[in-house]
């Protein structure tokens, strides 16, 4: 998009996370000055989750998730990304850290790149205050990017603004540990499958191998542990992509080893011959390689329980933790009945949201929409039509999601980036040279040929643009 010969208007960008960082950035290389507006700075003011003031803090996990754009679903929406600029996805690649096929960043390096990229940008004002309430009525154009930590004024506003009550879900946060303080005369270095990631590391991970004796102990540990309740939050349902380990403990005593303690595509260098119970992996979380997070390891635990439970695990008897696991609530909006398919409020059309509000689920899902609705408000702002990516972009398939892709009569839930968003296609049978495909790699072969429309819809929609 080039800019108009004439000044026009700023768009107002409310939070400064990934999906308000995204799309200031898109309205401003479009030639559209915008004003950030982000409370954190401001004394006296914070969330539940955040630990710096910075813009695009990673406050869960520090993965993008799968990188692999041809055969996985979120590597396809960081493709997409890509594509069109995303200043997220620039700065996760200049300070990705090892994780295997993953996509993932150094949490401080990755947060002040995107702040230094915004704040040089000459049409980007960042102003550091809270939004109380609803935006003042001469704010015509305006992109809502306050995520799950919306502030209670300016969320009470809204809802009141559209007659409904918001949906919530509570997130929880993963230990971090000192690398040092990991014994690896017992853990050792290895990526499942030893399949490469982005950086080319295939030992990306740190494994700390469980025998049946130890795997039970740590379950009952884990179960009868003391947990930090919020009683006024007890209906509100956890989002299943981000569920407590003891949550999943409760669901039955197999389920972690079916989950983030599976056992598989891993070797023990020490002991070969004899496969572990179950295995905990640690994930690098910054680029010099001092800290690691427990992957998977999200927890509701008091934190004075978290260092003993923690420390049961074999390699981590001596553990440092840099930061303790934690528990926080995210709201998001019934965005099929609230937002039209420019993700503007219906009751009040002058007002666009971004991010995990929408419904979306997932750092890089958040911040494509905000990449989208930058494009959209700046198309708005010099006068020009522009409608979302097709449903068979990656980017396009969110949007239908969220602004009427459920079932009716169902509730609508967060939902992550998948392929069964897309709309299908037949499973190939040949590939490219006529050779018969397997019909057990049909399934893969058919997300590959989603993948390349995908790609080849985006780019004709981005130069029609």
């Amino acid at each position: 998009m080039n800019a108009s010969p004439t000044s026009p208007s700023p768009v107002h960008v409310i939070g400064g996370g990934l999906a308000g960082s995204e799309a200031a950035w898109q309205i401003a290389q479009a030639g559209v000055p915008v004003i950030l507006h982000e409370m954190r700075g401001v004394p006296g003011v914070k969330t539940d989750a955040h630990q710096t003031d910075g813009l695009a803090e990673l406050v869960c996990s520090n993965s993008f998730r799968s990188d692999d754009w041809e055969y996985n679903a979120v590597g396809l929406l960081h493709a997409e990304m890509r594509a069109l600029d995303s200043v997220i996805m620039a700065c996760g690649d200049a300070h990705q850290v090892p994780a295997g096929g993953a996509l993932a960043v150094d949490r401080d390096g990755f947060s002040q790149a995107v702040t230094a990229k915004l704040e040089a940008h000459p049409l980007i004002t960042v102003v550091r205050e809270e939004i109380v309430g609803l935006p003042p009525e001469d704010w015509d154009n305006v992109i809502v990017a306050t995520g799950p930590l919306t502030s209670p004024a300016l969320a009470d506003a809204i809802l009141k603004a559209t007659g409904e009550e918001s949906l919530s879900f509570f997130d929880a946060i993963a230990p971090i540990v000192h690398a040092d303080s990991i014994d690896f005369d017992i853990a050792w270095r290895q990526s499942r499958y030893d399949k490469e990631g982005p950086g080319g590391d295939a030992a990306a991970y740190v494994n700390c191998p469980m025998d049946k004796d130890q795997y039970e102990a740590f379950i009952d540990a884990l179960l009868n542990g003391p947990k930090a309740e919020f009683k006024d939050w007890e209906h509100v349902p956890y989002f299943d992509g981000c569920l407590p380990i003891e949550v999943m403990a409760e669901r039955g005593r197999e389920t972690l080893r079916h989950g983030p303690m599976k056992p598989v595509g891993l070797t023990n260098p020490r002991d070969p011959t004899v496969k572990p119970h179950a295995i905990v992996q640690l994930r690098q979380d910054n680029a010099l390689g001092t800290l690691f997070n427990m992957v998977g390891f999200q927890t509701k635990l008091k934190h004075g329980a978290q260092a003993e439970v923690f420390r049961m695990i074999p390699g981590l008897q001596k553990a440092q933790f840099a930061r303790l696991g934690g528990l926080h609530r995210n709201t998001y909006l019934n965005s099929p009945q609230l937002l039209d398919k420019q993700l503007r409020l219906k009751a009040m059309p002058r007002l666009r949201f971004a991010g995990q509000v929408t419904g979306v689920e997932g750092y890089v899902e958040s911040a494509a929409m905000g990449l989208l609705t930058g494009r959209l408000a700046a198309a708005q702002a010099l006068g020009r039509d522009l409608s979302p990516p097709p449903p068979e972009t990656a980017m396009g398939a969110l949007v239908e999601h969220i602004t009427g892709g459920h079932l009716e009569g169902s509730k609508f839930q967060p939902m992550n980036i998948n392929y069964g968003l897309l709309p299908p296609l037949e499973a190939p049978k040949v590939d490219e040279d006529g050779k018969r495909i397997h019909p057990k790699e049909r399934g893969r072969a058919k997300k590959r040929l989603q993948s390349l429309r995908a790609m080849a819809s985006l780019k004709a929609w981005r130069d029609a643009g």
